[in-house]
């Protein structure tokens, strides 16, 4: 007998006049057609409360289980794991340390959430440049727009070695960049053109970066707020330092996130590096 029971995040649904529907883990709605199958007895072999045999059960759970909707089959419990085998590191040492810079009212949660995960954050100083700090990964976090320049030199860091991860405010939206690990990934520079290159409005965000603006009531960072922020960061340096694959449809490097602070929404939107333009050729005279 194969597997039946569905996978976390997978649920099925009586649907009234259409039968039973998948949630799939993505938050999709498909249609099951059950045929000659009792709807009720699939719903007890798929709850895992039943496993008698029924050929048309067996059918539909065999097509579940194609799809990918049923759990992992859990190793017998007289199989122990070989003595030989380590526990698996959440945390390699050598990625540990993380040096933090920019605003307390982010960086504050951030480490929190980092030395939960198993890193061992710092605050320390920017960057110097051509010098690569003593840490595996640097992150720059502003409850604010990014001021022209500050991160240029952050933006070579991967050329060292040194992975770079940074998120900035602006207004009620937050950005967090991709993380960039090795030579040739998106930096912030990158981030910069990109945007300004999708929106009608360049002349206006360019003159937002760069200020000065005026403002109204300012917008503080509230604790869920920047526990969201925090939890994707972490997230992100997780999957960097423990080599662990992306879940979504965009690789992390090369995957900017807005953050909408007000409902705490989430949209992801793919960002490539910018190629290196040619200078012009000097014509003689």
């Amino acid at each position: 007998m194969s597997r039946s029971q569905l996978a976390p995040g997978v649920e099925v649904v009586a649907v009234e006049g259409r039968g039973l529907a998948v949630r799939t883990a993505d938050g999709e709605f498909l249609q099951v057609r059950t045929g000659d199958a009792d709807p009720t007895a699939l719903l007890a072999r798929l709850a895992g409360r039943t496993s008698d045999p029924d050929a048309e059960i067996d059918r539909l759970t065999a097509a579940f289980e194609d799809a990918g909707y049923l759990a992992p089959e859990p190793a017998p419990a007289s199989d122990p794991a070989p003595a030989s085998d380590p526990a698996p590191t959440p945390w390699p040492a050598e990625r540990r340390k993380i040096l933090l810079l920019g605003d307390p009212a982010l960086t504050d949660p951030l480490a929190h959430s980092l030395r939960a995960a198993g890193a061992d954050p710092h605050p320390g100083t920017p960057p110097e440049p051509d010098r690569a700090p003593d840490a595996a990964a640097v992150v720059w976090c502003l409850d604010g727009p990014v001021p022209a320049g500050l991160w240029d030199s952050a933006d070579r860091l991967p050329e060292h070695g040194v992975a770079w991860l940074r998120c900035h405010r602006e207004g009620w939206q937050a950005y967090v960049e991709p993380l960039a690990a090795r030579a040739g990934d998106v930096t912030s520079a990158h981030v910069r053109a990109r945007r300004l290159a999708a929106t009608p409005a360049h002349r206006e965000l360019a003159a937002y970066w760069t200020g000065p603006r005026t403002t109204g009531a300012p917008v503080r960072p509230t604790s869920a707020t920047a526990g969201l922020l925090a939890a994707l960061l972490t997230d992100d340096l997780t999957r960097w330092a423990t080599d662990a694959p992306d879940p979504g449809p965009l690789p992390a490097r090369r995957r900017l996130r807005r953050v909408d602070l007000r409902t705490l929404t989430v949209t992801e939107h793919p960002v490539l590096p910018v190629p290196t333009v040619a200078r012009h050729p000097v014509s003689a005279r």
